[in-house]
């Protein structure tokens, strides 16, 4: 999966935007300032950087600055929605592209899974015969597509970014909500785990890759 180094000063919405984009797929490395987002790129391999303007200490456009002169990483701006020079000077500096405050979070997704398929970023992760593409957003078993609905998908990535850690059922109903932002209820959860396992388990029955831990929840392999 690919690795988003999200780069916020805010404390709130580093901590709902990093929620938000792990329950999406991607693996994140967050960072409130420029000192730590320079550790940060150090230690891990990342795809993609997403930067605020204003940091803790330093500011976003030395974080992109540096980026360019060291890694070959995409990256794109977080503004202020009347920012016109953050806009200009990011892009000016090398951004892949930029995303005004407040934004709407699909939109975010679909500019930061372009921003990856422009510049080769591609990402596929495997959960037993499955193959899932991240970054397209589609998953294949043994090179046959298969159709997901959004909420499927989503559990299905819930699993893979929790590999071999039980997830109980009060786990998963806090991070898998409906695509109108409700919260999935108890049945619900239980009819959509039945429909992913019917279409990805080659014996639903008996699955191998999604596994009943009886009396607490569920686990992927």
């Amino acid at each position: 999966m690919a690795t988003v180094l999200l780069v916020e000063d805010d404390a709130g919405i580093l901590k709902n935007l990093s929620e938000y984009l792990c329950a999406e797929g991607f693996k994140i490395e967050t960072a409130r300032g420029q000192a730590e987002a320079i550790e940060k790129l150090a230690e891990n391999k990342v795809d993609l950087a997403l930067l605020d303007v204003s940091l803790a200490d330093g500011n976003g456009f030395s974080v992109c600055a540096y980026i360019k002169a060291n890694y070959s990483i995409p990256v794109i701006f977080l503004t202020a929605s009347d920012d016109e020079y953050s806009t200009v000077a990011g892009l000016d500096m090398g951004a892949e592209d930029y995303i005004a405050k407040p934004f709407r979070p699909r939109e975010l997704i679909s500019r930061i899974k372009s921003v990856l398929r422009r510049s080769g970023h591609m990402q596929i992760a495997e959960l037993g015969s499955l193959r899932i593409d991240t970054v397209k957003g589609t998953v294949s078993k043994r090179g046959v597509e298969i159709y997901l609905s959004a909420l499927e998908y989503r559990l299905l990535l819930i699993f893979l970014n929790n590999r071999g850690v039980i997830l109980t059922r009060a786990k998963l109903l806090e991070e898998l909500w409906d695509i109108a932002g409700e919260f999935v209820n108890d049945n619900t959860l239980t009819v959509y785990i039945k429909r992913l396992r019917e279409k990805t388990e080659d014996d639903p029955q008996n699955p191998v890759m999604i596994k009943t831990v009886r009396g607490i929840g569920y686990k992927a392999d």
